[in-house]
């Protein structure tokens, strides 16, 4: 019969003497503790860093411990997930065996391959940014290409506005000629005073108006033959001369 107990206490002796940095003992019973594990550097000194938690059960190595990950550094989400899955996989693969120290060390291979691709996705990521800067700048200097599609549709767009523009300036035009030119009631309404405007230019003169009556000749004294048909009246002054 298998000493489950023995094999685990075993197992955290050796545990904590090739860990002695990162190992520490969260309880006794059941037995639960945390390793953390640190990528290697990478070309610019980028790392990543995760803890695991692991708390063995009863049955252990027969059944795998309970593992999950306490905390971590620079370790995106999508990455946790395959450290997850990473764990799953290598204690299927380890059952019947002691496995703490070949899940770490599959765990710590793993972030090495992270710590990679988190290179690459920079790099990635640095050149989208460029070619999306170029195609801005590139749509900044040509401008947008005209196709017969987008040139008939701004025609049709320009010719409606030039033609509520013409309609907006007449019906200005319309409207100040309007009001430049009075009608004899509108100016008689405007200006109430022009039907006594006479009268009162008559009365302000009162007697000093003076007619010249050597201007004017008895009509009677004049020999005028009407029903002369060869009578010319403008002849008269011409005569005296």
């Amino acid at each position: 019969m298998t000493d489950y107990g023995e094999e685990q206490r075993n197992e955290l002796e050796a545990i904590e003497s090739i860990y002695p940095d990162s190992f520490t003992v969260l309880s006794d019973d059941p037995a639960s503790f945390t390793i953390t594990v640190t990528s290697d550097a990478g070309e610019d000194d980028e790392m990543v860093e995760v803890t695991l938690k692991f708390t063995y059960v009863e049955k252990y190595p027969d059944e795998p411990p309970l593992w999950e990950i306490d905390s971590k550094e620079n370790l995106e989400d999508r990455d946790a997930e395959d450290v997850l899955k990473l764990l799953q996989q290598q204690a299927e693969e380890n059952l019947g065996m002691v496995m703490i120290f070949t899940l770490v060390t599959a765990v710590q291979e793993k972030l090495n391959e992270i710590v990679d691709q988190i290179k690459i996705r920079q790099e990635e990521e640095q050149k989208r940014q460029e070619r999306e800067t170029e195609e801005a700048e590139k749509k900044h200097f040509q401008g947008t290409v005209v196709t017969i599609e987008n040139f008939l549709t701004w025609k049709a767009g320009f010719e409606k506005d030039m033609s509520e523009l013409k309609k907006r300036i007449l019906q200005r035009e319309e409207e100040l000629a309007g009001k430049n030119k009075l009608t004899g009631k509108q100016l008689f309404e405007r200006d109430h005073n022009l039907d006594t405007s006479d009268i009162q230019f008559l009365e302000e003169a009162g007697n000093s108006v003076e007619v010249d009556e050597s201007l004017f000749q008895d009509i009677d004294d004049l020999d005028l033959d009407e029903d002369d048909p060869d009578f010319d009246p403008l002849a008269l002054g011409s005569d005296e001369d």
